[in-house]
């Protein structure tokens, strides 16, 4: 199976459109256009029967000590962890792409609430959910795809890697408000055939170029 994107060139930066939040003159970042990429594959295997799509970014520090601080860097050899950008199960078999900007057009306090994707899909909550919890104008269940906002202090270049599942089953095995990690736990034994592209991101002016 192959995944391509006319939105993202393989291991490239990833365009502002498509991220979260945007660099700023003034308060480091500012909200970005927050567009979902195009995706769209080929060489599906027989016996297909849906898709799964899973977008993490493997490269968030695993603690928050320096995070968006002043006169302070998140340090490149720091221990890294998963964070979940957009999970969206049950695509049908005849599925072929996804348009730029059909999933997600903007940023949405609070998070795309709605679990209901095109095409009877259905969206599982991101990592944003968790993000901003404690934050009164931001908390809320991010449904879909939220793009990237690594910290714009962090030192590391992050990457975001878009994975295509091809299942076995029509229906992923997970009901109600499901993240990632519930996702591949129920994907696991009816993986077919994958595929990913990876796009790069970061905040940083300093690696920005």
């Amino acid at each position: 199976m192959k995944l391509r994107s006319d939105s993202l060139s393989a291991d490239a930066p990833i365009p502002d459109e498509y991220a979260f939040c945007n660099p700023a003159v003034e308060g480091h970042v500012c909200p970005g256009a927050n567009r979902n990429p195009h995706l769209a594959w080929s060489e599906v295997p027989d016996g297909t029967k849906s898709f799964v799509l899973i977008c993490h970014d493997p490269d968030v520090p695993s603690r928050g000590d320096d995070v968006n601080k002043e006169d302070r860097e998140v340090p490149a050899d720091l221990w890294r962890v998963d964070f979940f950008h957009w999970v969206l199960v049950d695509l049908p078999a005849d599925a072929r792409e996804i348009a730029a900007g059909s999933h997600s057009s903007e940023v949405t306090p609070g998070g795309k609430s709605a679990p209901q994707a095109p095409g009877g899909a259905r969206h599982g909550v991101n990592d944003y959910t968790a993000w901003f919890a404690g934050d009164e104008s931001m908390a809320g269940d991010y449904h879909g795809y939220d793009g990237p906002c690594p910290p714009w202090n962090d030192t590391l270049v992050h990457r975001y890697v878009f994975t295509l599942y091809a299942l076995d089953v029509e229906r992923c095995d997970v009901e109600g408000r499901f993240d990632g990690n519930d996702v591949r736990q129920a994907i696991a034994g009816h993986i077919l055939a994958e595929a990913s592209i990876t796009g790069t991101f970061t905040l940083n002016p300093r690696l920005r170029g």
